[in-house]
């Protein structure tokens, strides 16, 4: 069972985003290119699983003053580090090699994937503003991934969206990483120094709109209304700005934000919105609905 919660099998949620380039293609009812994406999803797993195991050996001295993340099988001693490590150390491969095995280009990305978060477990995420900005990078891997996979075009829409909303996510991290842990913040993450909460809320604000902006202008463009063989995306809109809306009051009001894999295994809230969304989407885009629009 600690061998298992090492893993972190709950944070496995944020790969769903390999799934983005399946549903937008128009592929998802073919077999052949769910059963690809299904793959780069399990290989995405697999890599992210290691990287958390070099991750909480990295962060043990502090993730053992933390009073969440002291519970984890490593930090707590339930796990031993060096278990931990040969355990990463077999499982890295297991997943480049699913990755390599479905073409080169996306064996590519998740290997990428692998040394810059490797970096950033290491490095990186001492860094103030790099660090958000390489958790942003790993969303824009995993879409570029699950396009690859399948081998069908990327949107550049579809990007700029996911690079936003991923660094809003980021930052309301930090944000609830400062405000937990109020004097132990620094010992417990370094850079926390570097930030504060009015500047954080400012980069929150500001990339809240852009993510909700930067959709509105993907639904409406010619380019995915030819892509997707709809012109009714702009109808998730709304879907959107509230969920954008959802996350900023669990975030302010409830203190949460600290994962965002959390937020969305346990809040009902953004469960029935992001259930929504995909209803609605998945139904515009594969019943071909136009709506009449100027």
């Amino acid at each position: 069972m600690h061998y298992i919660r090492a893993l972190r099998p709950h944070q496995w949620v944020k790969n769903a985003f390999v799934f983005a380039a399946l549903v937008f293609s128009r592929h998802l009812t073919h077999t052949d290119y769910g059963l690809r994406t299904l793959a780069i999803f399990g290989a995405f797993c697999v890599v992210a699983s290691a990287i958390y195991l070099i991750n909480d050996v990295a962060d043990y001295e502090r993730d053992r003053i933390h009073p969440k993340k002291s519970l984890r099988p490593i930090a707590s001693g339930a796990l031993s580090r060096t278990h931990a490590v040969v355990l990463a150390l077999l499982l890295a491969p297991v997943g480049l090699a699913i990755g390599f095995h479905l073409n080169a280009p996306t064996g590519a990305v998740l290997a990428t994937y692998a040394v810059m978060n490797l970096a950033y477990s290491v490095w990186l995420k001492h860094f103030v503003l790099l660090d958000v900005f390489m958790i942003a990078l790993g969303f824009l891997f995993r879409v570029t991934a699950g396009a690859f996979a399948i081998e069908v075009d990327i949107s550049v829409w579809l990007l700029i969206c996911t690079f936003f909303i991923s660094l809003f996510l980021a930052f309301c991290k930090r944000r609830h990483e400062l405000e937990s842990l109020g004097e132990d913040a620094i010992s417990h993450r370094g850079n926390l120094a570097h930030y504060s909460l009015q500047f954080i809320d400012k980069m929150v604000a500001a990339l809240a709109s852009m993510t909700v902006m930067s959709y509105a202008l993907y639904t409406i463009d010619p380019r995915t209304v030819e892509k997707v063989g709809t012109n009714g995306l702009v109808l998730t809109v709304p879907l959107v700005l509230f969920g954008t809306f959802r996350y900023l009051y669990l975030v302010h009001l409830h203190q949460k934000g600290g994962s965002p894999t959390e937020v969305v295994l346990t809040d009902r809230g953004m469960q029935v919105i992001i259930a929504l969304y995909l209803a609605v989407a998945i139904g515009l885009i594969y019943f071909n609905v136009h709506l009449h629009l100027a």
